[in-house]
């Protein structure tokens, strides 16, 4: 549904997407953590398992096309980065300035593949069975700059299909998160689940909208 135009409508718009296995209700608390830091946040949800990754993509797409903004921000995390990045390789949007990737396995997931090569990891993985596997490099958009968070607590779901390269947050490893073309990285000491209700993650992810570059230097 688009919206009414308005005179009142947020110069900047920020939207939250979320990863494999979950739904927008997943992104409430970043949501709250970028409003009270000045942003109108909104969330944004896609089948993770019955939908394919051209689907979700296109699916942001409209939302996208939908929201009046000058500039528009994304919040992604996990699975939700590579929606993000496939939506605007795909239907590019001059808006879009701004994206912070939490956790995001764009250069592939040993999890994944490892998860895959199971009967019942086919049915959990569905329509996005082959997005796990070895990745090439993903392009960053033209005019937009990408700050990747990538956590470093070893505590998740990861152990179940054997163990990950360190340093890795349970689930996806810092070297897969690697995106080149970057504006900033940035390592923290929390796990891939826990990235969402982090407050210092909710800190940087609000430090990179508003400076293009995360906090590497710790603030009272």
């Amino acid at each position: 549904m688009t919206e009414a135009k308005s005179s009142n409508a947020p110069r900047t718009r920020v939207v939250l997407v979320h990863g494999l296995w979950m739904n927008a209700a997943a992104m409430i608390v970043l949501q709250m953590r970028l409003r009270n830091c000045g942003f109108d946040a909104i969330r944004f949800g896609y089948p993770t398992v019955r939908a394919g990754l051209e689907q979700s993509a296109a699916r942001l797409s409209e939302l996208l096309k939908s929201r009046q903004a000058d500039e528009i921000y994304l919040a992604a995390h996990s699975m939700g980065g590579l929606v993000t990045l496939r939506s605007l390789e795909l239907y590019p949007d001059a808006r879009v300035r701004r994206i912070v990737l939490m956790g995001s396995p764009v250069a592939g997931s040993l999890s994944g593949r490892r998860l895959a090569s199971f009967n019942a990891g086919k049915l959990l993985l569905g329509a996005n069975l082959d997005l796990w596997g070895e990745r090439h490099s993903v392009p960053v958009p033209d005019g937009v700059e990408i700050g990747v968070i990538a956590g470093t607590m070893p505590v998740g779901l990861g152990w179940i299909v054997g163990p990950l390269p360190k340093p890795h947050d349970g689930a996806v490893s810092v070297a897969e998160t690697k995106l080149d073309g970057a504006a900033d990285t940035i390592q923290i000491r929390v796990s891939h689940s826990a990235m969402l209700f982090s407050a210092e993650v909710g800190r940087q992810t609000c430090h990179f909208l508003k400076h293009a570059r995360f906090a590497h230097v710790a603030t009272d």
